[in-house]
């Protein structure tokens, strides 16, 4: 039985679950014809599929406690594996800063509970959706994302040049929860 609870003073440790691996096999490609925005897929020959892992973060919870809030999701032991940082935003759309749930619970059903206390979030701060941003690479976190109602609605192919993974891009997502959330 999978808890999700707001992390708070107490847990605060809880915001730095490690990264774990997960496996590049795609990549999502993005496309606007002026009025919208659509995407096609990609896959990766055999031999071009690969796995990759995010350096671990070291957040501070102090520092980003008041712009931030963290949900957690807890198993029957009370350990943490899955992580969700919403980050208040100007815009009318509450910023999804990261999420991630260690792999042996991926597909279980826990990115879309920490998305589904997100949105309650949202609503009851006045926000009209939730966006993101993803590597065109990490087809499984885009494809999870539209599969739980996002939209592209944006792309950046200037975000790492210059850097060891200039041939990724960055894709926004957005959620659109104006009508749908309360």
């Amino acid at each position: 039985m999978i808890e999700i609870k707001r992390i708070t003073e107490i847990t605060k440790n809880d915001i730095n679950i490690p990264n774990e691996p997960f496996t590049l096999w795609g990549k999502m490609i993005p496309t606007y014809d002026g009025d919208e925005w659509a995407y096609s897929i990609e896959k990766f020959e055999e031999s071009k599929i690969s796995e990759m892992v995010f350096p671990d973060e070291n957040y501070d919870f102090d520092a980003l406690n008041k712009d931030c809030f963290f949900i957690g999701a807890y198993n029957e032991f009370g350990k943490c594996v899955g992580l969700a940082i919403y980050r208040h935003d100007w815009l009318k759309y509450l910023y999804l800063d990261d999420l991630k749930v260690c792999k042996e619970y991926r597909g279980h059903g826990i990115g879309k509970l920490l998305l589904d206390e997100g949105k309650k979030m949202a609503a009851d701060n006045g926000y009209r959706g939730i966006y993101t941003i993803v590597q065109d690479n990490n087809l499984s976190a885009c494809l999870f994302y539209i599969k739980s109602g996002f939209i592209v609605g944006g792309f950046n192919t200037h975000q790492y040049i210059g850097t060891n993974q200039a041939d990724k891009s960055n894709i926004y997502l957005y959620l659109d929860g104006q009508n749908s959330f309360t």
